[in-house]
């Protein structure tokens, strides 16, 4: 996988092989970038190997994935080489290796 650049509300943020929304708060690669807001909006350019959030607006991904998982948020992806899920929301990636799975939202292929 390719190196990424991630923007978080529009600012980027070094590094974005990993990244977790979880309590409020924004991981990522282990370094905590949460904004002073509550709208939270996630852009990676290139290849992230999990994006995993809580609750936020929208996930974005030029490039591929291994894991998505959203408890509430729409996802747009490319390819993706393992899953993805959200509870609440839409899926449009390209290609699924795994299994793409919402409770509430729809599924469509980019």
């Amino acid at each position: 996988m390719s190196k990424s650049s991630v923007f978080i509300n529009g600012v980027v943020v070094s590094g974005g092989r990993n990244i977790r929304i979880h309590g409020g708060r924004i991981i990522v690669d282990g370094q905590d970038v949460t904004p002073d807001t509550k709208v939270i909006t996630v852009e990676v350019h290139g290849d992230v190997d999990r994006l995993e959030a809580e609750v936020c607006d929208s996930i974005v991904v030029h490039g591929s994935a291994r894991d998505v998982a959203t408890q509430s948020g729409d996802v747009t992806c490319g390819d993706v080489h393992g899953s993805v899920q959200t509870m609440s929301g839409d899926v449009r990636c390209g290609s699924v290796l795994g299994n793409v799975k919402t409770m509430s939202g729809d599924v469509r292929k980019a």
